[in-house]
């Protein structure tokens, strides 16, 4: 007798869907809504991709982004309007610092688009623009599409996604309602591709010629590596060029961990006037910086203004050696060639003088405020770094963890870390967004599958305390510090750093005071651990708790005074 179950249809929603796990996605971000229902209920039942259900818009976001940066690529599903407005500000921030996330959503449907133009009936979730979502997601995608039908639907699918790849950078594609749950043809086994683009061989050719004669009239040339080298796959390339080339090399602060921090030719990141004061010395004197996927941001003003005419300059966007510009030269073609100009005709790399790493004080002691000398027992950020990294070597865990930071004091500071395994410091650099740091944590772990180390302002922590929610619903370890000053400190740097003074009548301005929270009784209502720490013997004794092994979040609060004004983000501000 034939069975008479009837087969399950293969939609647009299963293309998709079929398509990321071809390319090892295996977690999709989600916040539910009627018009993606036709998604969101394939994507229930798709097999080997999880539905990471997320507390809100932005949670889900941040979440997405740190997956891609981690995985290679990354989705969220969004309802429309809404949903996808409030994500916005998370996906501009994946476009500015080269996260491939797809953006999923709905719109209403063939049907509702006639009544509304047959009654004048606004949609819910809808400004009136029907297309709105699309026109505004256009300015931070590389790529975005409506379908309103699944008619040609797959070849839109595969190549909204060969554009998220190619790029590095989010896509977003929206079905009309019912599209979503449309008969598709199934896609080739084969998985998709980025599009690799060749240089014009003339322009390549006189692009390494001037960079090597630049190169060679150098006294102190230096490497300076940035996050596109990470997003590219280029690590390797990169490893092959300081070896040959024997030059010292530092990262950007987005950049950071671009190849493991253990190797002996890593002077450390530089992140202008952040840096410690040895970086800030190599940087000084160096005479040639060959910029390989490096994103320069206004934290390079000093940079950039001193060191235009000394930059060879590589990236996805660019070439440049001095003042001369060159069209078509790819990061990856440049690279390749410019480590065969370090060979000779048998291959053997020349004989250049290979200087030695040099050896750097502690970063943390040093750059502490002096304000608290005196109170050795007190948490300032310089000696919560100083602690939980000594601790992280010590019981050998660097290897095992993933930071996040968004932007904030801790993110500054933490720039002066050495010892980190590579792509293991996710960070908010460039787009700059207070928050980011919690949200990104769940994909952060779920992309790399180390435990998530997030360094939390209490300010960017109040904006998407809901994240810790997401954290336990789905039992992931990430420990979440948060650094408890009670203020906007960041904020006050750039507003009136007079306030960091000593003395009653120096105050911070009354916007940039946050409320009280009570962290512990917030981590018991979410299900997670939680620990305080308010003394440098509390902070060891919770450090060394956190090696037990659990399946929840552990939220720990740092206390620390409300004018601790580490030196690094003094000196930023005196700049």
């Amino acid at each position: 007798m034939k069975d008479k179950t009837p087969k399950k249809v293969f939609t647009v929603a299963d293309y998709l869907l079929t398509r990321l796990k071809q390319l090892n996605v295996t977690e999709v971000f989600q916040i539910p809504g009627d018009y993606v229902k036709h998604f969101t209920q394939s994507l229930e039942h798709f097999d080997g991709i999880e539905t990471i259900g997320t507390s809100n818009e932005l949670d889900a976001a941040y979440a997405a982004d740190a997956y891609g940066r981690t995985r290679g690529l990354a989705a969220v599903s969004l309802q429309y309007g809404v949903s996808t407005y409030s994500a916005l500000n998370a996906i501009a921030g994946a476009y500015v610092e080269r996260s491939p996330v797809v953006v999923i959503s709905a719109t209403p449907g063939a049907d509702a688009r006639q009544i509304g133009d047959m009654y004048n009936v606004l949609y819910h979730h809808s400004t009136g623009n029907l297309n709105a979502d699309q026109e505004i997601f256009e300015h931070v995608t590389v790529a975005a599409d409506t379908l309103s039908t699944s008619v040609g639907a797959a070849k839109k699918i595969d190549d909204l996604i060969v554009a998220a790849i190619t790029h590095q950078r989010p896509v977003y594609i929206a079905c009309y309602k019912e599209v979503w749950g449309e008969p598709c043809q199934k896609p080739s086994k084969k998985k998709l591709e980025p599009i690799v683009s060749k240089s014009k061989k003339a322009a390549l050719k006189n692009a390494v010629t001037q960079a090597w004669t630049k190169i060679n009239q150098a006294k102190s040339p230096l490497i300076f590596a940035g996050v596109e080298i990470l997003r590219h796959g280029l690590t390797k390339e990169l490893s092959e060029l300081i070896k040959v080339s024997g030059m010292l090399y530092t990262t950007t602060s987005l950049g950071k961990t671009v190849l493991d921090e253990k190797g002996d030719k890593f002077i450390g990141t530089y992140s202008d006037q952040a840096s410690i004061p040895e970086v800030l010395g190599c940087v000084e004197v160096s005479d040639c910086f060959i910029n390989l996927g490096t994103i320069i941001t206004d934290d390079y003003l000093w940079f950039v203004e001193n060191k235009f005419a000394d930059m060879i300059i590589s990236t996805t966007q660019e070439m440049r050696v001095g003042y001369f510009t060159y069209e078509r030269v790819t990061l990856k073609d440049f690279m390749l060639a410019l480590i065969e100009r370090f060979k000779d005709d048998k291959g053997y790399p020349l004989k250049t003088k290979a200087p030695k790493q040099p050896k750097f004080p502690e970063p943390w002691m040093s750059n502490s405020d002096p304000k608290f000398n005196k109170k050795p027992e007190t948490i300032t950020f310089n000696r919560f770094f100083e602690h939980s990294m000594q601790f992280l070597k010590k019981e050998n865990m660097l290897d095992d963890i993933i930071m996040t930071f968004g932007v904030s004091s801790s993110m500054y500071v933490a720039t002066n870390a050495y010892g980190l395994s590579k792509n293991s410091y996710i960070s908010s650099a460039a787009w700059q967004c207070i928050g980011f740091e919690t949200g990104a944590a769940s994909g952060a772990q779920l992309g790399s599958g180390k435990r998530a180390w997030t360094v939390s302002g209490d300010g960017g922590f109040m904006m998407i305390a809901q994240a810790l929610s997401t954290l336990v619903k789905y039992k992931l370890n990430s420990v979440i510090f948060v650094m408890n000053n009670g203020v906007y400190a960041i904020e006050q740097v750039f507003v009136d750093m007079n306030s960091f003074k000593a003395g009653p009548q120096y105050k911070f301005d009354t916007f940039d005071i946050l409320p009280r929270w009570d962290y512990q009784a917030l981590a018991k209502a979410f299900g997670a651990h939680s620990y305080k720490a308010k003394t440098i013997a509390e902070l060891n004794a919770v450090l060394k708790k956190l090696k037990t092994k659990t399946n929840l979040p552990t939220l720990v609060e740092i206390v620390i005074p409300e004018k601790d004004l580490p030196k690094q983000m003094e000196r930023i501000g005196n700049e």
